[in-house]
């Protein structure tokens, strides 16, 4: 492993007790302006019996506290509009308006002030510091500037460390791959999914862009970049180290892989996390991951329900990391949202376990699933791009490693090359008909 970089030594390295007991320090201070002007958390804590920051003094009283979940935002800021009442300051202390990519319901609507805004950059860093960028590197940021705030976040991130900082919008991707090629880049980030596009587009114009200069790879959005098989598949594409990040527009970006790639570190001297059961609500070493942001005071979120499924590394939470670090990890990054498993056959099935197999082969390029419910069975099918003589024989041997990996029986069906979907910034390969026809 190279020599660690550290954003913050003292914090990332101290004692759990140590560590608690600063998050809890920086909570209370976050609390005093929350709950004078804050009219979303002053009436939601007041009715759990928090009137000042000192009311929690404890990790065991900070979770009594209640959960914040999206769908009380979304209806906040419907009943509120257009930015509902989670507002610590006047409309002119903020400077800068984002929104989630709306792929589970109505985009939510989300502000910085420029306090916060240097807190997400600050957050950003420790993502660049982990994976080993530096102020030397030139780092390309491939997808289109919108709304959606990682894009910006990314790039306010390299501008914290001292990196030179390449856009990539209003590209095609022949274009991004050029320009990569060509601008002596050396760091990629993009979505898993369109760096796989990227390479193919690359390969398809005789760009050698694993013999580019590119020497890291940084993904978020998707789980993929932890994922053994679609990790592998991205690090021979690109012949560069693949790194998993993970982070949300209402909370911050609050995971990041180091170079020991054990795991996503949690970024617990800016978040206090939690893993909770997401039906007793109770503390677990796999379920659902609970949040409460540090640093984002003019409009913060407290014990929200991220609606991530994650798992705990090792069996003891102080398990320190090779790296040196002590924050925890999480095994696989994000395995999936808790809304998209996908229940066939008596089966829980994460998108990302059948993402896993079918990027063990080599052979196959784009995919999509179909669940669908006939007669009394529900079907899972599989529509595989193939390259090479041998379709059927690679769709054959999907369908054997997906029933032995997962105990079920899928259809598997090649179909031809550049006949799916390619996708930007979240793929979308998976399509429930069973909850399509019910509406």
């Amino acid at each position: 492993m190279e020599t660690t970089s550290y954003l913050e030594p003292f914090i990332e390295t101290l004692g759990r007790e140590a560590l608690t007991q600063i998050q809890l320090k920086k909570f209370q201070m976050m609390l005093s302006p929350v709950l004078k002007t804050n009219p979303f958390y002053r009436q939601k804590l007041g009715e759990a019996g928090i009137k000042q920051p000192e009311d929690v003094q404890t990790l065991e009283g900070y979770q009594r506290l209640p959960f914040t979940t999206k769908e009380e935002l979304s209806a906040n800021q419907a009943a509120h509009p257009p930015y509902g009442t989670n507002l610590t300051f006047p409309r002119e202390r903020y400077i800068r308006i984002h929104q989630t990519s709306g792929t589970t319901g109505e985009p939510l609507r989300w502000l910085d002030t420029e306090e916060s805004w240097d807190w997400w950059a600050r957050c950003w860093g420790a993502v660049y510091n982990a994976s080993g960028v530096t102020s030397t590197d030139r780092i390309f940021f491939a997808f289109s500037f919108g709304p959606f705030i990682g894009f910006w976040s990314a790039h306010e991130g390299a501008r914290h460390i001292g990196a030179l900082a390449i856009p990539g919008g209003g590209m095609t991707s022949l274009q991004r791959a050029r320009t990569i090629y060509f601008n002596d880049i050396s760091v990629l980030v993009c979505t898993p999914t369109y760096a796989l596009r990227l390479a193919e587009v690359a390969e398809a114009e005789g760009i050698d862009i694993a013999n580019s200069n590119v020497r890291l790879t940084i993904h978020a959005g998707e789980p993929g970049a932890s994922l053994p098989s679609t990790k592998g598949r991205i690090e021979s594409a690109w012949g560069a180290k693949c790194y998993d990040h993970a982070g949300a527009t209402e909370v911050g970006a609050w995971g990041f892989e180091c170079q020991a790639q054990n795991g996503v570190h949690l970024n617990e001297g800016e978040f206090i996390c939690e893993v909770i059961d997401s039906t007793t609500n109770q503390p677990a070493e796999e379920g659902e991951l609970v949040i409460t942001n540090l640093g984002r005071i003019g409009m913060p979120v407290i014990r929200y329900r991220t609606g991530d499924h994650v798992k705990l590394v090792g069996e003891h939470i102080s398990t320190r990391c090779a790296c040196g670090r002590t924050f925890r990890r999480l095994e696989g990054g994000v395995i999936g949202r808790i809304d998209d498993v996908l229940i066939v056959r008596g089966v829980n099935v994460y998108p990302s376990a059948i993402e896993n197999i079918v990027r063990r082969f080599s052979e196959v390029g784009e995919f999509a699933v179909d669940v669908y419910r006939r007669g009394t069975l529900d079907e899972m099918e599989i529509r595989l791009e193939v390259s090479g003589a041998e379709p059927d024989m690679v769709s054959d041997a999907v369908a054997k490693a997906t029933r032995d990996a997962l105990g079920l029986r899928v259809v598997v069906k090649p179909v031809p090359y550049e006949t799916l979907p390619r996708f930007e910034l979240k793929a979308r390969r998976f399509t429930d008909h069973r909850r399509i026809n019910k509406s």
